[in-house]
């Protein structure tokens, strides 16, 4: 069984939303950041007070390394014990880290992330250097059921730099429509989810396609790209703090599932949303919040997430059987 079909089972459950634990520690509440031995003591406590919070009501959590690695060893500490509670409580984690490398140097990666201290359930690739820059992580996941989530067509405004290039088609190919360098892409893991299908209908690789703000012929791209590539579970960005909304993530599931909808920001920082509207502040000695407040703000948020995308998909809750 791959991670994936337990993935897919965990959005069946408890709906489609990926919290992202992008942590730094001025997301932190001050009362709770100023009271810690050190920032990277205050963002393992605040995490584990977000994920305590949201664990019923998030399919999976997504971790991404550089908010750690940029606090030294400590924070590389806080990043395994983060992936660590997480798959403790039983939950699914992508490491957000990127990796785009060949042969043994990808090996060595996926050693890494795959097992030992760093052991998350996915991580996130980049498929720039080709297909062999994928495949040693397909080899060394095959052993566990581990997945990957690979850039395709992301949600940043420099997307359009490369991933749009036109090229030639294949043969065979449908000319109705632009072939854009993400198509190359995705019809390579469409290739490599085939051969290696899951139990509900995707592979144990799948792809990275974000939820930007979408309109008109945007959304129709994005409902063909759902169906063109059928066999992709996705890892959905782009919402809340990057502009995505509800119908531009909705476009992206299949039934309501088929993908994870990250966000980060929106949830991690939820918190200071709350105290704004209520007039209080959110920094400084004014402040009040302590990371309980910040967790019970997260989990709201998370879950008014998961219902508007549920009710922009038209789609209602139901459990796996």
């Amino acid at each position: 069984m791959y991670n994936m079909d337990k993935l897919y089972e965990a959005v069946a459950d408890r709906g489609p939303v990926c919290v992202g634990l992008d942590t730094a520690a001025e997301y932190v509440p001050p009362l709770e950041r100023g009271s810690a031995a050190s920032d990277a003591a205050a963002v393992l406590a605040y995490n584990k007070a977000l994920i305590d919070a949201t664990i019923d009501a998030a399919a999976c959590y997504k971790v991404q390394i550089a908010y750690y690695e940029a606090m030294g060893l400590a924070g590389l500490g806080v990043y395994a014990e983060t992936l660590r509670c997480i798959r403790d409580r039983g939950a699914l984690v992508i490491a957000d880290i990127k990796r785009g490398d060949i042969a043994d140097t990808a090996r060595r990666y996926a050693q890494a992330h795959f097992q030992g201290d760093f052991e998350a359930d996915f991580v996130t690739l980049s498929p720039y250097m080709g297909m062999d820059s994928v495949e040693p992580w397909v080899s060394c996941a095959e052993e566990s059921g581990k997945g990957a989530f690979v850039l395709m067509r992301t949600s940043n405004g420099g997307m359009r730099d490369f991933e749009y290039l036109e090229l030639k088609p294949p043969p065979g190919t449908d000319n109705a429509a632009p072939f854009r360098l993400y198509d190359a892409v995705g019809a390579k893991l469409s290739a490599l989810a085939e051969a290696r299908p899951g139990r509900h209908g995707y592979g144990a690789f799948g792809a990275v396609v974000g939820a930007d703000p979408k309109s008109g012929a945007e959304r129709e791209e994005a409902a063909a790209i759902r169906s063109r590539y059928a066999n992709l579970f996705f890892l959905i960005p782009g919402y809340g703090a990057q502009g995505g909304a509800a119908e531009d993530a909705a476009l992206l599931l299949r039934d309501g599932n088929g993908g994870v909808v990250n966000a980060s920001r929106s949830i991690l920082r939820a918190w200071t949303a709350e105290l704004k509207a209520a007039g209080g502040a959110c920094e400084g000695p004014g402040c009040e919040a302590d990371n309980r407040f910040a967790a019970e703000a997260a989990r709201r948020a998370a879950i008014t997430m998961r219902d508007a995308i549920r009710a922009a998909g038209l789609v209602r809750p139901r459990a796996f059987h």
